[in-house]
């Protein structure tokens, strides 16, 4: 994808995505098996993904399904998302989608990551070895704790 501003000032990707969500959320208003066409959705994406982006994606779906199985699993402006009670709470923003240097794994508002007055909530994700699938499982765990 390109990152060209358009007049509107938003970059072709940016328009994507928007484009994306709006659909997102016109199909969550359809009948049906929802939840398991909203998860399709998602692991359709990851499918789409070039490597590194759909191996680290891969990863953090297993570890998400592993750890916080409770989380509804759907696609947010077009990427693999994770709801905590109607909210997305964790997700994943590969590095392709937005011709950026690194992958990220962000965390939302509903995620309990809560640490004194400052804490992160995006992680860049160049690799994914047992070390950063423990640190990813850790801040899942956290996440999800109540």
């Amino acid at each position: 994808m390109t990152t060209k501003s358009t007049k509107s000032g938003f970059t072709d990707a940016e328009r994507a995505a928007m484009k994306e969500r709006a659909e997102e959320l016109r199909a969550s208003g359809r009948g049906g098996n929802k939840k398991a066409e909203e998860a399709q959705a998602l692991l359709d994406k990851i499918a789409e993904m070039p490597q590194p982006d759909r191996g680290y994606a891969e990863r953090i779906h297993a570890i998400v399904t592993e750890v916080a199985p409770e989380l509804h699993h759907k696609t947010w402006y077009g990427m693999p998302a994770y709801y905590l009670d109607g909210k997305p709470a964790i997700f994943f923003q590969p590095a392709s989608k937005f011709d950026a240097r690194y992958a990220t794994l962000g965390f939302n508002d509903p995620a309990m990551l809560d640490d004194g007055n400052m804490w992160p909530t995006a992680y860049a994700v160049v690799g994914m070895s047992e070390a950063e699938e423990e640190q990813v499982r850790a801040l899942v765990k956290k996440a999800v704790s109540r």
